[in-house]
């Protein structure tokens, strides 16, 4: 498998719950390949934000921002010849993505200026798959992996998420975005639906939206 990808750097993306964390890692590993994951664990924060949206937004947002650029411009930018091909589970303009969702509107303005800056200096992934999960099976997810503060995520922050996620792909013209809907498949417990997943990796796709089945 790992030689028919005609990728070298791939994200797998989708909302909150979507189990994009759990496939990239899985994927890396069976290929050999470099892992770049969120480091959301230790945000001081996010379970502040959590408890007090207004109020921890705008620092969230920006911590996030920071090192996600950090992490990536780090880590896809190094040469390592043994590990050419990598998986990570989030691509960099999910920062806006979020932002847009959080912040009031002056606050969007200001954010947006400065993920301008630094967004042209990072590298585009050559394939994005984003996992369209329905907001029912997210919350269902959700609560199965029990972080206590995304316990109380209502369906219409997933709603507004998702929303921003395909305005955000209507402008792709560089990256190839595959959605891929997840709504009655397993990856996680069914090999032969992950391997059939990652089928879809191998084949050429034109830079632009591309709506996939299995």
């Amino acid at each position: 498998m790992k030689n028919k990808i005609p990728y070298n750097y791939i994200c797998i993306e989708g909302n909150i719950g979507a189990g994009k964390t759990t496939f990239a890692t899985k994927l890396a590993q069976q290929l050999d390949a470099r892992l770049i994951l969120e480091q959301f664990a230790d945000n001081p924060f996010l379970p502040k934000f959590y408890d007090d949206a207004e109020r921890y937004a705008f620092p969230l947002e920006l911590s996030f921002m920071a090192e996600r650029y950090r992490q990536l411009k780090s880590e896809v930018e190094a040469q390592n010849l043994f590990q050419p091909f990598t998986v990570s589970d989030y691509v960099f303009y999910k920062c806006l993505i979020f932002a847009s969702v959080n912040l009031q509107e002056d606050e969007v303005k200001l954010y947006k200026s400065l993920f301008n800056i630094i967004y042209q200096n990072l590298p585009t992934p050559e394939l994005i798959l984003f996992f369209n999960c329905p907001t029912d099976k997210l919350l269902e997810n959700i609560k199965k992996r029990g972080r206590d503060y995304e316990q109380q995520i209502p369906a219409s922050y997933l709603d507004a998420v998702n929303e921003m996620y395909f305005e955000f792909f209507k402008h792709q013209d560089k990256s190839r975005v595959l959605i891929l809907d997840t709504s009655k498949i397993d990856f996680v417990e069914d090999d032969a639906t992950y391997n059939k997943i990652c089928q879809l990796l191998e084949k050429q796709y034109e830079p632009g939206l591309h709506y996939v089945e299995l």
